[in-house]
């Protein structure tokens, strides 16, 4: 299908990868969005700070295993070098407690860090050890319908709170009670024995729509695809060929939210062969359930973090797994941001509580601290649960989904939703 129209429905993180990679395959593309902006739920936001500076609608962190997100970022001439901060994996606390990896080759300094790792008893650093190495000796694979929790049974309330609920909020969005373990391990897989720095923390030093989507746009741009951007797509229909709004294209990607995705695949028109086809998809898609995430944005006087990324105690009073200092990282000095995974608290609400662990945690009790933005996304990410069944890419011939609900080996990251659009690209061009 190389030289074919396709439109690609959607231009967040998992639309620009399948435009662009598609657009290089030779494919005449045309990208719908519906807002104005692109970069999906991972963009950057006006914000009410005195310079205009820009915030991000969440506050995002890579991983340097996250070699798709990173070859893209490359190719559309955005260098990770400059534009990321790399460190050693860290899930230490403001008290220098928890698990620090030094930069050493691999599997050294997963072993240094553990055996270092302050606020451990040896009994604690022993049983992380012996499980590790009982991940790493079944090839990082169990059961379908073990959760995170039943995976790390054995390991001790310390070790899970300051170590294992940090790492699977961060990585599937979802407590470890209910998050699948198989994904969880293919995460560690990918990031603890990836080679050297697949570990490490990649923290943008810019906003999120610098980062990626404003590049993808002018590159596209650049080499003829067309951005339809502020177009909302109301209707599909196929009749010999797929129709958005009347407009004819070979072949469609659709690359919405899943809500967004069910409902309009859900809506559209086909032949009786096809309709029973779409209604089952847009059945599965509508089943997966949802996590929020927010992120809440203080000014804190000109308060400095020991890192630019801590770890925080997580309690329903005190709600932030993670701060980041992002006047360490490029913004203004003593902004922060604080990270509430899996979050069911109201906005003020939860702003009020975030304020409180700020004073309580990072002791910053006599610091003049002033709520800048408070972002939340309902549906940042879907459930990653055991044994869940996620829609598959093809949809139906010649109109493909794509996005980090879509079948495959990682959660809700923006490196499965690059890997998903490439994917979905890669699909309608077959080698020959």
């Amino acid at each position: 299908m190389s030289g074919s129209r396709l439109a690609v429905v959607g231009g967040g993180w998992a639309g620009l990868a399948a435009a662009v990679s598609a657009t290089q395959a030779g494919h005449q593309v045309t990208l719908f969005e519906a807002s104005r902006s692109l970069g999906g739920r991972a963009r950057a936001l006006p914000s009410t700070l005195p310079n205009g500076m820009l915030l991000d609608n969440g506050q995002h962190i890579l991983i340097g295993a996250y070699g798709e997100t990173l070859a893209l970022m490359r190719s559309l001439g955005v260098y990770p070098e400059s534009s990321l901060l790399r460190l050693p994996l860290s899930m230490q606390f403001p008290d220098g407690s928890g698990l620090r990896l030094p930069d050493w080759p691999m599997p050294l300094d997963l072993l240094a860090g553990i055996l270092c790792a302050r606020g451990w008893s040896l009994a604690d650093k022993w049983s992380l050890l012996r499980t590790t190495s009982r991940w790493q000796l079944s090839g990082f694979h169990c059961e379908a319908e073990t959760s995170v929790a039943q995976l790390c049974d054995g390991l001790s309330p310390a070790l899970m709170q300051s170590l294992i609920e940090p790492l699977c909020v961060s990585a599937l969005n979802t407590p470890s009670e209910r998050a699948s373990g198989q994904v969880f391990l293919r995460v560690l897989k990918d990031s603890l024995l990836g080679g050297k720095g697949s570990s490490n923390l990649l923290i943008p030093r810019t906003d999120l729509s610098s980062l990626l989507p404003d590049a993808a746009a002018s590159w596209l741009a650049e080499h003829g695809a067309l951005l339809r951007l502020g177009q909302r797509v109301t209707q599909l229909q196929h009749q010999g060929q797929w129709l958005l709004d009347g407009q004819a294209f070979d072949a469609v990607i659709w690359a919405t939210d899943a809500s967004v995705a069910a409902q309009a695949i859900a809506r559209a028109s086909a032949g009786q062969a096809l309709q029973s086809t779409l209604s089952d998809w847009a059945a599965q898609t509508a089943a997966l359930r949802f996590e929020s995430i927010a992120t809440v944005y203080l000014q804190a006087g000109t308060t400095r973090l020991a890192q630019p990324m801590l770890a925080l105690r997580s309690t329903p009073e005190c709600p932030a797994q993670f701060v980041f200092d992002r006047g360490q990282l490029g913004g203004p000095v003593g902004l922060l941001a604080f990270v509430v995974s899996a979050s069911s608290d109201e906005r003020a609400v939860l702003q009020t509580k975030v304020l409180h662990q700020a004073q309580l945690q990072l002791g910053l009790q006599g610091a003049p601290l002033q709520p800048v933005q408070t972002v939340v996304e309902k549906r940042a990410t879907f459930a990653c649960t055991p044994g869940l069944q996620r829609p598959p890419q093809v949809i139906a011939p010649g109109l493909l989904a794509c996005g980090d609900y879509v079948a495959g080996p990682y959660p809700a990251t923006l490196e499965g939703a690059v890997r998903s659009g490439k994917a979905a690209a890669m699909a309608l061009s077959p080698a020959g």
